[in-house]
């Protein structure tokens, strides 16, 4: 049985924690971005290495190597939105099927120790842009700077530096938890 697409609108994640979870971007200022990536990438590896890494806990679900390059290539194409939001006025993102792209790229044929190392370089690429963005939120003000600049998505979501940054990070996390351990 394939996968079903998740065609839910997770926005809302910006708003208020997260159910499943537990995220809540309101635990995060702009200067906790960056490090925030970097911590949720360090903890890959360890999920690449099980020696379960491939196997489907059922019909419906990814394994731990189709969620692990998934989260690679979603820092990949977060990398090229807020560059395109930092160097564009209010630029409409390029269209991303995640589903397509797992079964295109066949996520889960790919060779762990590589995705691990894939998906540590996208971090760490994608905390570095966010630790060059000018400025930043705190207590809750904002100021005329990196953080503020806007972009589109096709559905009509719009986003700030700053809040692409918490919706970002609450799919990067949520992933983890997705794969935390099943024992």
């Amino acid at each position: 049985m394939p996968i079903l697409p998740d065609t839910k609108n997770w926005t809302w994640v910006i708003d208020r924690p997260c159910p499943e979870c537990g995220y809540d971007a309101a635990d995060y200022s702009d200067a906790d971005i960056a490090d925030a990536i970097l911590a949720n990438a360090r903890s890959w590896p360890d999920v690449l290495a099980r020696a379960d890494v491939r196997i489907r806990p059922n019909d419906s679900t990814w394994s731990a190597l189709e969620y692990s390059a998934h989260v690679r290539d979603v820092l990949r194409v977060y990398l090229e939105r807020v560059r395109l939001m930092l160097d564009t006025d209010d630029p409409l993102y390029p269209n991303w099927d995640q589903d397509a792209t797992a079964v295109a790229d066949r996520y889960n044929e790919q060779d762990p120790a590589e995705v691990s190392v894939e998906l540590t370089d996208a971090a760490a690429a994608l905390a570095a842009a966010f630790a060059a963005v000018s400025g930043g939120r705190a207590q809750g003000g904002w100021s005329q700077d990196g953080w503020s600049r806007v972009g589109r998505r096709s559905d009509g979501a719009s986003f700030t530096v700053s809040s692409i940054s918490r919706y970002l990070l609450h799919d990067l996390e949520h992933h983890r938890w997705d794969v935390r351990s099943r024992n």
